[in-house]
């Protein structure tokens, strides 16, 4: 029996280091003229909410904790990170529509309303991106400021 545990404990431990040499590739770009930051006038808080509770999943940069360069937690949060940016890319938003971005936020609204953004596991451990009743009343203040400028703006045309 102690043989098997043994054995058992090597083929683990040889198969966590193997993993080790299949990492995803990293989502680490530079901020371009079409990111959010760069695009939009936002006020500090909802500029902080953004960088602290949004970015790492929804841009093409994410910040990587030491943790996040091990499998199979790379392989997680890589596929966090791939579904985030095909949901929205703030790293994108200068090349959105006027219609396109009324909807990003309305999901956006939606997701901090119903408190699904950011997701509780990424909450508890960067615990700077939970948010308080000051960041959500700016963030969905500023989101219906946007979205009413977005609205006239295309009915103008």
């Amino acid at each position: 029996m102690r043989k098997i545990i043994k054995i058992l404990v090597v083929i683990g431990i040889v198969t966590f280091v193997v993993i080790q040499f299949f990492q995803p590739e990293k989502n680490i770009g530079e901020i371009t003229e079409n990111h959010i930051l760069k695009q939009e006038q936002l006020p500090e808080i909802v500029q902080q909410t953004i960088k602290n509770a949004c970015l790492d999943c929804h841009s093409n940069n994410t910040r990587y904790p030491w943790y996040d360069r091990m499998a199979p937690v790379s392989w997680m949060v890589n596929k966090h990170i791939v579904k985030g940016k095909d949901e929205l890319n703030f790293s994108e938003w200068g090349k959105l529509d006027a219609y396109d971005k009324i909807v990003a936020l309305e999901d956006m609204r939606q997701e901090i309303e119903q408190k699904t953004m950011p997701l509780k596991a990424y909450v508890m451990i960067h615990r700077d991106a939970k948010l308080s009743d000051e960041q959500v009343a700016a963030m969905l203040a500023w989101i219906d400021k946007k979205g009413a400028e977005l609205v006239n703006s295309s009915t103008e045309k």
